[in-house]
C-alpha cells in the first residue's frame, strides 16, 4: 500500500476532525501536540467544532499528525473510498494512479489493484471527498467511479463492464487478424515460401505490394489497434507513459518508417530502404490477443466472489395477516416472519420459528453435511433448505447479512496489497522510463555500430514492446483474488488480504481451550454405580441426581440434566433445595435424600470414597471432571463430566506439525485439566490458569521462546491476544468481537480449517514468488536480448512480432498460473 511522501517545500492546509475534546486545556494540548510535529508551520483547533485547522509542508505525512494526537490522547475522523478504475492496463498504469490520489491535501493512503480495477483510499474526514478523487484520477489519464457499500447493482455494473469490454476485445482482435493476415503472408510469404516473391514482384510490383501492406496496416492501426494511440500517445504528453505508450510508440515507429520507405525511399541509404508494415501490424494485433486472453482468464479470477453473489435471492415470501405474499428481498425488514419451503434457499438470516428441516450450510462452512434445524436454530442466508417447510423469523437484512459481510471480507482481502507488492511498485514505478531509454540508446549504438538504420529501428521496436510490464502488475494481485476466493470456498475468510503473508511466517499455533479445542459445552462422558445401588440401574440413580441439579446454574449442572432429558427421563421437583458454592447441592427428591459434589463435600459428610479412587484417578487424567453421589446416606455413583474435545481437532493438531509448526494451549482452566487434555492432543506447549487480561502476555512469551505466533480463539476473553498475535484466527462460531479483533475467520469452527488457511498462506505465496520471477526474469532475460546482445556472437536478433507474442504471453501465463490456486485441495 503506498502512502504519503512528498518532498516539495510548499505547504497544504488540512483540516482534522477531532473526538475527545473537553475543555480549553484539551485545545492546548491538540495545538501544542501539532506545532510539535516536523513540518506544522500553524496550528489552530476549534472546540465547538472539534476540528483542527494545520498549515504543514508538503512533505509532512498525514501520519505523523494523527499519530501526535493519538499519542496527546485524541481521536482523528477518516473515512475510506472505493472505487471502480476503467482503462488500468498495466503497473505503470497502478503507481501512476496512486501518486495522483496521494497528491490530494488529506489523503492517508492509496492502494490500487490492477486485478480488480479498484482503488481503496483513506482519508482525513472533511478534506477529501469522492469527487476530488474521481477528479484526480481522471487528470492521471483514467476513469473512475465511486464503489457504493458493495452493493449487488454495483457488482452488476462492474461485471456488465467487464463483459463489454472483453467483447470489443475479442471483436477488435478478429478485425485486426484478417487485415493483418493478407499482410504477412505478402511480406513474410517471400521469405518463407520458395518462388513467391519473384511471383509477387511478377503479379504485384513491389511499389503495390508495399502500398496494400501499407494501406491494410494504417487500417489496422487506425481501427483495432486505436485505443493504444488515444492513451498512449496523451500519456506520453503528460510525461507518465504507461504500456500503451510503449505499443504505440513501438508500432507507429515500425509503420512511420514503413510509410517513408513507400514514398520517399531515395531519402534513405539503399541499405535501410525494408518495409516492416508486418512488424506494426502483428505487434497490435498480437497485444490485443494478449488482452483478450488476459480479460478473460482475469474473469475468472473472481469466479468465487460471484459465486458467493448468486447465492443472494432476489425474493422472500412474506406471511403477514394470515396470507403469504411474494415480495422484493429489500422490502423485508427486522423482526418480519417468512416462509421457506423445501429446496429453496434461506433468504436472510433468522431464526426457525416453527418447523422442521435439514439445511445444506456448505458454503458458509465447506462442510457437505446437512444440518438439522428445529424451533429456535439459527439460520444463515444463502444456505439451502433441504426437505422440510420452515418459518423464519427474520433477525438481520440488507449488508448486515453474514453472507453480505462475507462477500465484503472477500473483496476487501482480495484488493488488498502484501508487503512483498512494496518490492514491484519500487520497480514498475520507474520501469516504463528506464525501458524508453533503453530503446532510444539501442537505436543510438545500432545506428552508430550496425550496418544500416533498418537494424537499429527494429531492435529499438522490439525493446518497447517486449518490456511492457503487464505481468508485473498482474503476479501479486491475481494470487491473491484466487487464494482468498478458493480459502472462502473452503470456510477460512482472510478479512485483511496481508494475513496471507503474515501466517505464512508463523512458528507457533497457540488455541484457546474452551470453545476452540473443546466444543465448550460440559457434557456428562461417565456414569458408574457403587455395589449399593448396582441393582438400581444407571437410569434411576442418573434421575435422582438431575432432579437436584435441575435447580442449579452452573455449567456442569446444565451437562447432567441434558443427559438425563436425553434419556427420556422424568425429573421430580427437588424440595428443600440447598446449594453450598464450590462444594456441591443436596436435595430431597421423591422421598429420597440426594447429596451430590466434589470429593471434599462427601468427604466432609464423611462418606468413604476410596471404592472409586482408582476411577476418579484415572477421570482426572483425561481431563474430566468427577463428581459423587450419595442416595439416603449411602455412596451411589461416581460422576465424570468433561467439555468434549471437538471432531477433528486432533486430525488438526497433528496437521499442524506435519507442517513444522510448534502447537501451544493457553487456557484459564486448572494445570492438571489441561496438561490432561495436552497430552492426549500432542500439544507441545501449555500455559493454563492464565486470567483473560494475562492471555496476552502469554502470547509475548510464546513469541520470545518460538517466534511469529498465530492466536486461534472465540470468546470476548480472546480478542486482547488475537489483536497482540501476528495473525488472529477467530471461529465462527464464536463471539462479533473475537472475529473483529481477527485476521482470520474460521467460519466452520472445525480447528482442520486452521492447517487448511497455513498451507493456502503457503501456497498463495509460493504462486505469487513464481509469478514475480517469472515477470522479473522475463524482463531481464529478453529486453537484452531484445536490444541485439546476441548478434555479435550468435547472429541473433528478436523480431518485434516475437516480441510482441511473448510479451503478451506473459502476461496470460502469470493470470494462467495464479488460476492454479482454484485446485487447492484441503489437507
Amino acid at each position: 500500500m503506498a502512502s504519503l511522501h512528498l518532498s516539495q517545500s510548499a505547504e497544504q492546509q488540512l483540516q482534522l476532525a477531532i473526538s475527545g475534546m473537553s475543555c480549553a486545556s484539551c485545545v492546548r494540548r491538540v495545538e501544542q501536540a501539532l506545532l510539535k510535529t516536523a513540518g506544522v508551520s500553524a496550528a489552530s483547533v476549534n472546540l465547538a467544532s472539534e476540528k483542527a485547522q494545520v498549515t504543514a509542508s508538503l512533505a509532512t505525512p498525514v501520519s505523523s499528525l494523527i499519530a501526535a494526537i493519538n499519542k496527546a490522547g485524541y481521536k482523528v475522523a477518516t473515512q475510506e473510498y472505493e472505487l471502480t478504475i476503467i482503462s488500468m492496463s498495466c503497473a505503470s498504469c497502478v503507481g501512476r494512479v496512486e501518486k495522483a490520489l496521494l497528491r490530494l491535501p488529506g489523503v492517508m493512503t492509496a492502494s490500487v489493484n490492477l486485478a480488480t480495477e479498484s482503488a481503496q483510499v483513506s482519508v482525513l474526514s472533511g478534506n477529501v471527498d469522492e469527487a476530488q478523487l474521481v477528479a484526480a484520477i481522471k487528470q492521471a489519464g483514467y476513469e473512475a467511479t465511486p464503489i457504493t457499500a458493495a452493493s449487488a447493482s454495483q457488482r452488476d455494473e462492474d461485471n456488465e463492464r467487464r463483459a463489454v469490454e472483453q467483447h470489443h476485445l475479442k471483436r477488435d482482435f478478429s478485425w485486426a487478424l484478417m487485415l493483418t493476415l493478407p499482410v504477412f503472408i505478402l511480406e513474410m510469404g517471400s521469405h518463407l515460401i520458395p518462388g513467391m516473391a519473384s511471383w509477387l514482384e511478377a503479379t504485384l510490383g513491389q511499389t503495390l505490394n508495399w502500398s496494400i501492406q501499407g494501406l491494410l496496416t494504417t487500417l489496422v492501426l487506425l481501427g483495432p489497434g486505436r485505443r493504444f494511440l488515444t492513451t498512449g500517445i496523451p500519456a506520453l504528453w503528460r510525461r507518465a507513459p504507461d504500456m500503451n505508450s510503449l505499443v504505440a510508440l513501438g508500432s507507429l515507429s515500425a509503420w512511420g518508417f514503413s510509410m517513408l520507405v513507400l514514398f520517399a525511399k531515395d531519402l534513405l541509404p539503399r541499405a535501410s530502404q525494408h518495409v516492416y508494415f508486418e512488424a506494426a501490424a502483428v505487434i497490435v494485433t498480437l497485444i490485443l490477443l494478449g488482452r483478450f486472453l488476459e480479460a478473460r482468464a482475469k474473469g475468472r479470477t473472481g469466479e468465487a466472489i460471484q459465486g458467493l453473489v448468486k447465492l443472494q435471492v432476489k425474493s422472500a415470501r412474506l406471511q403477514k395477516d394470515g396470507q403469504t405474499t411474494e415480495v422484493p428481498l429489500n422490502q423485508v425488514q427486522v423482526g418480519d416472519c417468512l416462509l421457506v419451503r423445501p429446496g429453496e434457499r434461506i433468504p436472510l438470516d433468522g431464526t426457525v420459528q416453527t418447523g422442521q428441516s435439514y439445511v445444506d450450510e456448505s458454503m458458509l462452512t465447506g462442510e457437505p453435511v446437512p444440518v438439522e434445524k428445529t424451533a429456535g436454530d439459527a439460520l444463515v442466508g444463502g444456505t439451502i433448505n433441504k426437505n422440510g417447510a420452515l418459518t423464519m423469523l427474520t433477525t438481520k437484512v440488507g449488508q448486515d447479512t453474514l453472507l453480505a459481510q462475507i462477500i465484503r471480507m472477500v473483496e476487501q482481502a482480495q484488493g488488498a496489497k502484501l508487503p512483498i507488492q512494496a518490492l514491484v511498485d519500487k520497480v514498475t514505478a520507474v520501469f516504463v522510463p528506464i525501458v524508453m531509454a533503453v530503446a532510444v540508446l539501442t537505436f543510438v549504438v545500432w545506428l552508430w555500430l550496425g550496418p544500416s538504420l533498418s537494424y537499429a529501428l527494429i531492435n529499438g521496436v522490439a525493446v518497447l514492446i517486449i518490456a511492457c510490464p503487464c505481468a508485473m502488475g498482474l503476479a501479486t494481485p491475481t494470487s491473491i483474488m484466487v487464494g482468498t476466493g478458493r480459502a472462502a470456498e473452503l470456510g477460512v475468510l482472510f478479512r485483511k488480504g496481508q494475513a496471507l503473508q503474515s501466517l505464512r511466517d508463523t512458528q507457533v499455533v497457540a488455541l484457546d481451550k474452551t470453545g476452540t479445542l473443546t466444543k465448550g459445552q460440559p457434557e456428562l462422558t461417565d456414569l458408574q454405580l457403587s455395589s449399593a445401588f448396582a441393582d438400581a440401574g444407571d437410569d434411576s440413580v442418573l434421575a435422582l441426581v438431575a432432579a437436584v441439579e435441575q435447580h442449579s446454574e452452573h455449567p456442569i449442572a446444565k451437562a447432567i440434566v441434558a443427559a438425563a432429558k436425553a434419556r427420556g427421563l422424568t425429573l421430580a421437583e427437588p424440595t428443600d433445595f440447598q446449594s453450598l458454592s464450590g462444594l456441591g447441592v443436596v436435595a430431597n427428591v421423591a422421598g429420597h435424600k440426594v447429596e451430590v459434589g466434589a470429593d471434599r463435600y462427601l468427604n466432609q459428610l464423611g462418606y468413604d470414597l476410596s471404592v472409586f479412587f482408582a476411577t476418579g484417578e484415572q477421570l482426572a487424567t483425561e481431563g474430566k471432571s468427577p463428581l459423587y453421589a450419595a442416595i439416603d446416606g449411602k455412596l451411589a455413583a461416581i460422576i465424570a463430566v468433561a467439555d468434549p474435545i471437538k471432531e477433528g481437532t486432533p486430525q488438526a493438531i497433528d496437521a499442524l506439525h506435519k507442517l513444522g509448526l510448534s502447537v501451544a494451549m493457553i487456557t484459564g482452566d486448572n494445570r492438571h485439566t489441561a496438561q490432561a487434555i495436552a497430552k492426549q492432543l500432542g500439544i507441545d506447549t501449555v500455559k493454563a490458569e492464565v486470567l483473560p487480561e494475562g492471555k496476552v502476555a502469554a502470547v509475548k512469551a510464546l513469541r520470545e521462546q518460538y517466534g511469529a505466533v498465530a492466536f486461534v480463539g472465540d470468546g470476548i476473553n480472546d480478542a486482547p491476544a488475537l489483536a497482540e498475535a501476528e495473525v488472529g484466527l477467530a471461529i465462527g462460531t464464536g463471539t462479533d468481537i473475537a472475529i473483529e479483533a481477527a485476521e482470520v475467520v474460521l467460519m466452520s469452527g472445525d480447528l482442520r480449517t486452521v492447517p487448511n488457511a497455513l498451507a493456502m498462506s503457503h501456497a498463495t505465496l509460493r504462486n505469487i514468488r513464481q509469478n514475480l520471477f517469472w515477470a522479473f526474469a522475463y524482463n531481464a532475460c529478453l529486453i537484452p536480448v531484445a536490444a541485439g546482445i546476441l548478434y555479435p556472437a550468435f547472429g541473433i536478433l528478436l523480431s518485434p512480432m516475437l516480441a510482441a507474442g511473448a510479451m503478451a504471453l506473459s502476461s496470460v501465463f502469470v493470470i494462467s498460473n495464479a488460476l492454479r490456486l482454484k485446485r487447492f485441495k484441503p489437507h
